[in-house]
């Protein structure tokens, strides 16, 4: 469940950055998190931790606005 959710937020990352947007963000989110998963309990904490400092950033950009 927890890496399910992870994936959806890393694939929006990759969107956002790609400026591809939903379909494409998704299918490399899942891509992903699949190779994240397979490297165990550390790649979900590294999925994390990725979609956690981009939105961390967008937050820290916002404010400087």
């Amino acid at each position: 469940m927890i890496g399910r959710i992870i994936s959806a937020l890393v694939g929006r990352e990759m969107g956002r950055r790609d400026g591809s947007g939903g379909t494409s963000g998704a299918i490399k989110g899942v891509v992903a998190m699949s190779v994240l998963r397979r490297m165990g309990p550390l790649g979900l904490v590294l999925g994390g931790g990725y979609a956690a400092k981009k939105a961390y950033d967008r937050n820290k950009a916002r404010k400087a606005i």
